[in-house]
């Protein structure tokens, strides 16, 4: 089976998943970015806008083609109880060409289902399987149990 890790982070909590999702598959990973700056505090709260609107916005080049996998792992991180516009602007920019997905999302608290139906609507499917992971248990490195979990 041939996988793909695509994800967006903005501060590498999110990264550190996908990253550790794609290590032990032995995956490709589509690190996303974006051309909107969302670095610092005024980063901050255009990301706080930009995901209440759900903005799509234009994104830095993307190195591989959701199609030609047979499942697409989808990350992001929660933005005021909203997927991060760069992951929605991702599978808008890609619509129509994912297979099988399953979705991640780390936040610093525990606001998941909104953006998992938010994704599962831009994606057009249901995922195989959802992740949801607090900041915490991230940066303190207590994921892999639910990380194994989700994978297999």
């Amino acid at each position: 089976m041939k996988v793909l890790v695509a994800y967006y982070s903005r501060t590498n909590v999110t990264k550190k998943v996908g990253d550790a999702i794609a290590k032990s598959l032995n995956a490709d990973v589509e690190e996303i970015t974006s051309t909107v700056k969302y670095e610092g505090k005024i980063g901050y709260a255009r990301a706080g806008k930009d995901a209440m609107g759900e903005k799509i916005i234009k994104l830095g080049a993307l190195k591989y083609n959701p199609s030609d996998y047979d499942l697409v792992y989808l990350g992001a991180p929660v933005w005021v109880g909203k997927a991060a516009n760069p992951i929605l602007s991702y599978i808008k920019q890609n619509e129509g060409k994912f297979n099988d997905v399953k979705f991640f999302a780390t936040a610093g608290s525990r606001d998941f289902d909104k953006i998992f139906k938010q994704m599962q609507d831009y994606v057009g499917k249901a995922p195989q399987k959802t992740l949801e992971l607090t900041t915490k248990e991230v940066k303190k490195g207590e994921f892999e149990e639910k990380l194994s979990s989700f994978i297999n």
